[in-house]
């Protein structure tokens, strides 16, 4: 494991935009919840390509270099060695492997062209797979490059019977993949995969290629001789799980020189309908405009060199500002971050054409648009594109308006992922039981607020004021001594007299002053304002315990981190004394682990987001740095290899629960920062 990261180290002097750790998860395809597809290992070649979830997604890939064949991708072990893996490197919108085998070097890279700032682009669930190929050692030689990608990125189990077909469209070669039993959003849950619509392999038209739907069995034999299909050649077997279809390319390169050779493919999903929101069915945002699977092709691409172009500026603009802000491993961490909170939101159409984004919580509970899960991810969008914010909040505002959400305060969720037609969690819509009140409430105003400040104007709450109204209300009276309830971190279990909770309500009610007074309710806003500054000075006084401040108000001896106190810089309210995070952040220091700081003294596991929060509480770049280092540690070192879990163990590095969540937009958070500082 030591020998990985200083080879990344190594590289990475060179390459510029890249991470200097060794991913637990390297992201290959991550789009959405139902397309997410990783390799959890050092090298392409270790392991099996996966869904998220962790089951097998296979694709692979192999070079024949002189007439022996060599894998890229994938472990199956007939047939192909592992060529030789050199350089893994990871960016905002691109993963490549790069490897040296008999005198040739070969990268592998897949390109998604995750653009915030377009969403037209960015709702394309769409990655390019480029293969470079050059001759290293001044001879020719003979290259052939292998690539296939199996049914099961179509099925949610690999029992399930799948139908394929071939399409042209122009000079390009499509082959399509989906099950037979086509239930458009039949089924919701948390550990399932995709199981309608279809995949496509897309292949322009270049030199040397060709295409086929084949099976795992055949992948052998095209490799050891050479020959590929000339047709179609699948036989389906009675046991679909024993030798599932595959859709394959193959190009020919004949003599590789020292002149690089690039060759293209696209890897798409259509789902046709994505999310049911309040009954209705609703497009991904792609399609709005009445796009279709072959549009989105063709527009991909024309479109391929600009992106590639534009992808690569991203890269390099994000990580020299993330470097600035936070330094250069606290920039390793939030690019990767940056696939993975996307691809656990799928950005959907309105009726009207609006963008709403909703969110799924990827083994924590399958919930859709859970408010508490917005709220750690929302400094990535504040920081990138507002506008997708204010897609995760459109949809839990609708609903709360609803007369059938007939509480004071704020729902949790909108039921289990893609189905988001009310909220399941706790008591529903049935009873207080077990409902997140005040967590809920301030998050939303929070969020609220710092739209606002964000977008220089509140305009955005205006229609959604009298809802603002009653949950600022619940506040006032619940939120200063909260009563025994659940949390965001709610994993812990009840707890009466939460002081970070009261944190949280505080400075929602701080949010909200500012919000009413840019909306011209003056007697609000300086209602509000006073009763915030005055349930400050009293938390103070309350939670104190000698040098840091308690889990509870009534627990002498706990603490906790309180990650909610970034908000009364960021917001400029400024009603909690600035040597309360002082204090706090002197006394994590002391307390952290090898692996990162407890998320609370009963417990040695943590949030990977929350850490990143407090980190922001530091007075300066040396305590921000020295929270964040243990986190970058964690990443390099963890045992657990699946896309970053946010919720892992301090002492041991490993996980805890959760994982490919969201959440981890959560980093973001001192690059947010930093720009509202501006």
């Amino acid at each position: 494991m030591k020998r990985h990261f200083l080879l990344a180290l190594t590289l990475a002097a060179t390459l510029g935009a890249q991470i200097n750790l060794r991913p637990p998860a390297v992201p290959l395809i991550a789009h959405d919840p139902y397309f997410s597809i990783w390799s959890p290992a050092d090298t392409a070649t270790a392991t099996a390509t996966r869904h998220w979830t962790g089951t097998e997604q296979q694709m692979a890939a192999a070079l024949r270099i002189d007439g022996k064949p060599y894998r890229i991708l994938g472990n199956w072990q007939r047939a192909a060695a592992p060529a030789r893996q050199t350089k893994l490197e990871v960016t905002a919108t691109r993963t490549t492997y790069t490897f040296e085998q008999d005198g040739v070097r070969a990268e592998l890279t897949f390109l998604t062209p995750a653009l915030m700032d377009d969403l037209d682009v960015l709702s394309r669930p769409l990655t390019y797979i480029l293969f470079t190929v050059r001759s290293e050692d001044s001879r020719p030689h003979s290259v052939q490059i292998y690539f296939d990608a199996g049914a099961a990125l179509a099925l949610n189990t690999v029992e399930e019977r799948s139908a394929w077909s071939r399409l042209r469209d122009g000079r390009m070669e499509v082959l399509r993949i989906g099950s037979e039993d086509q239930r458009i959003l039949g089924k919701s849950g948390d550990n399932l995969r995709i199981d309608w619509g279809h995949f496509y392999l897309a292949a322009p038209a270049q030199s040397g290629l060709s295409t086929a739907v084949t099976n795992l069995r055949a992948r052998n034999v095209i490799l050891q001789s050479g020959q590929f299909p000339e047709t179609d050649d699948f036989e389906p077997p009675s046991q679909p799980s024993r030798n599932q279809p595959v859709l394959a390319a193959y190009f020919d390169l004949g003599q590789v020189t020292a002149t690089s050779i690039t060759r293209r493919l696209m890897a798409a999903y259509d789902d046709q309908f994505s999310i049911q929101y309040l009954q209705r069915n609703l497009r991904p945002y792609w399609r709005r405009t009445g796009d279709t699977a072959a549009t989105l092709l063709r527009k991909a691409d024309a479109e391929f060199e600009s992106l590639r172009a534009r992808s690569a500026a991203f890269d390099a603009a994000l990580q020299r500002e993330l470097t600035a802000s936070g330094g250069s491993q606290y920039a390793d961490i939030a690019i990767l971050a940056y696939r993975q909170a996307l691809a656990a939101h799928k950005l959907a159409a309105d009726l009207n054409g609006a963008p709403l984004y909703f969110s799924k919580e990827n083994f924590s509970n399958g919930c859709i648009a859970t408010v508490d899960v917005t709220y750690p991810s929302a400094p990535l969008f504040l920081a990138l594109n507002p506008v997708l914010l204010k897609g995760m909040l459109t949809p839990i505002l609708e609903y709360a308006g609803l007369p059938r959400w007939r509480f004071p305060f704020a729902p949790h969720d909108l039921g289990t992922y893609p189905l988001a037609n009310g909220q399941v969690y706790g008591g529903g819509e049935l009873t207080e039981e077990n409902q997140m009140p005040v967590e809920e409430s301030g998050n939303m105003l929070i969020l609220m607020a710092a739209l606002a400040q964000r977008d220089g104007n509140a305009e955005y709450a205006r229609p959604y004021w009298p809802l603002l109204v009653k949950w600022a209300a619940y506040l006032k009276e619940k939120g200063m001594d909260p009563d025994n309830q659940l949390s965001t971190d709610d994993f812990a279990g009840h707890l009466a007299h939460n002081t970070n909770l009261s944190i949280k309500a505080i400075l929602a009610l701080g949010g909200f002053s500012q919000l009413a007074r840019s909306l011209g309710h003056t007697a609000e806003a300086n209602e509000y304002a006073a009763l915030a500054k005055q349930m400050a000075t009293r938390w103070e006084p309350m939670a104190a315990d000698g040098d840091h401040y308690r889990l509870a108000f009534d627990k002498p001896g706990t603490w906790s981190q309180k990650y909610n106190l970034v908000w009364d810089r960021l917001l400029g309210l400024n009603l909690f004394d600035p040597a309360i995070a002082r204090k706090e952040v002197a006394f994590y220091l002391q307390n952290q682990h090898k692996y990162g700081l407890p998320l609370d003294n009963r417990s040695d596991y943590t949030k990977l987001d929350w850490i990143t929060w407090s980190a922001v509480l530091a007075p300066d770049r040396d305590g921000f740095e020295t929270l964040i280092g243990p986190v970058h540690k964690f990443l390099n070192e963890s045992p657990s290899r699946v896309p970053m879990t946010d919720w892992y163990w301090t002492t041991e590095g490993t996980q805890r629960g959760f994982q490919a969540r969201s959440v981890v937009g959560g980093v973001y958070l001192q690059l947010l920062s930093t720009r509202m500082k501006r």
